[in-house]
């Protein structure tokens, strides 16, 4: 998958395939590429990219359509230069994970963005608005003046056009005839990086996602050495129902927490038990016992890197010097030790290897001194060695 993946890659025209290796380096958003390919048959370049950018906690993403879908034209709003007989058949997704269109006969020309019917309102550029607003807005624009030898100029229209995505969820949201809603809004949004987004579907009922980011540290310095590239961190997930009618004591939403992959090696977020939400409680008032509760768990978290550590240095005046270790969360190291003379490989009746089951049960305690722990270790482990050749015998035995 990786290879062909690669293989697409280069087979984007030169410049085109600037811009994109620069957003995929440069953007502070884990955005990915779903899958690249050609506009016209027997093309000599690739021109056209779905990428997968991530909005409200999650990469959102639609099947193959075989329909003509409105195409914001931001190339024919600025040069007129597409033909939209090209469009006929298109991946169309919602921007969440957006069509990258380029022209690879005209690859210095900008680029138009597919968004899916569901997003048919979604207008980021000033199409039938105020002529002065309009030139306001076209200004500003990364499209304003594009140049295709600036391969910066894709990750800005990218983080321009999801910023313009944001607001226009925010505005839906807040247009929805629900007083519980306009409330959490009004108390929230003040916290800085909050994304808002409204669910709805044919089969499903209309609902509101609120990712609320936590914990105003910085998680990467946490660490020694940690070799994490993207800022980690982590987030509230709140899932309200949509309500047109007033309720007193509105029940608790759904609500979970979400973390930047690579947090994992550190803390797993899923363990975390989450602060009961009692009935009638807003976000504004669940958030403090939770971003408390969740600093020290991230703090005991880091502690335990610590105490690893040591055990691991610990290891070697009893095993001898690890042969491999995890140098940054210190979650595994390897070492070879030798306790008496067993130099024979033996097999089971159907000619496989015989070896040991893992061992999850020896001697630990958080209360013993580093190295007494790593002593009775040793021990445990002669003892397990013997066993494991008595088997071995005992197997042999009964082959013969």
């Amino acid at each position: 998958m990786l290879g062909t993946m690669a293989a697409a890659f280069e087979s984007l025209a030169p410049l085109i395939a600037a811009q994109l290796k620069y957003l995929l380096a440069h953007s502070s958003l884990p955005i990915k590429v779903d899958q690249i390919w050609s506009g016209c048959r027997n093309a000599q370049f690739s021109d056209r990219f779905t990428l997968l950018v991530p909005f409200c906690l999650d990469y959102v993403k639609c099947e193959r359509q075989n329909l003509l879908f409105p195409v914001y034209g931001f190339c024919d709003y600025y040069a007129n230069c597409l033909n939209k007989d090209d469009f006929l058949v298109l991946l169309v997704v919602v921007f969440r994970a957006g069509d990258i269109i380029y022209n690879a006969y005209y690859p210095s020309l900008a680029p138009d963005i597919v968004f899916s019917p569901e997003d048919e309102d979604f207008h980021p550029l000033p199409f039938g608005e105020d002529e002065r607003e309009g030139e306001a807005r076209m200004v500003k624009s990364s499209l304003c003046n594009w140049d295709s030898k600036d391969p910066s100029r894709l990750l800005a229209l990218i983080h321009e056009i999801r910023d313009l995505y944001m607001y226009h969820q925010r505005k839906l949201v807040g247009e929805l005839d629900d007083a519980r809603l306009k409330f959490e809004i009004s108390t929230i949004l003040s916290r800085e990086g909050i994304e808002i987004c409204k669910i709805s579907g044919p089969e499903r009922p209309e609902e509101v996602k609120f990712a609320v980011p936590l914990l105003d540290m910085d998680l990467n310095k946490l660490v020694p050495g940690c070799p994490w590239r993207e800022q980690q961190k982590i987030y509230l997930q709140v899932v309200f129902p949509v309500s047109r009618k007033y309720s007193s004591a509105p029940t608790a939403p759904h609500i979970k927490l979400v973390s930047s992959p690579d947090l994992k090696t550190l803390l797993s977020v899923e363990d975390v038990k989450l602060p009961p939400w009692i009935d009638g409680m807003c976000m504004a008032e669940y958030l403090p016992n939770l971003e408390e509760k969740l600093r020290e768990e991230v703090m005991e978290a880091v502690k335990a890197v610590t105490t690893r550590r040591h055990f691991i240095e610990a290891l070697a005046p009893i095993f001898g010097r690890p042969i491999e270790a995890d140098p940054v969360f210190c979650r595994s190291a390897t070492v070879l030790s030798v306790s008496g003379v067993f130099t024979f490989l033996h097999f089971d009746f159907q000619g496989r290897p015989i070896k040991s089951p893992p061992m999850t049960e020896y001697p630990w305690s958080p209360r013993w001194e580093t190295s007494h722990m790593v002593e009775r270790i040793f021990d445990f482990l002669v003892d397990e060695c013997l066993n494991f050749k008595k088997n071995c015998g005992d197997i042999v035995a009964r082959q013969q």
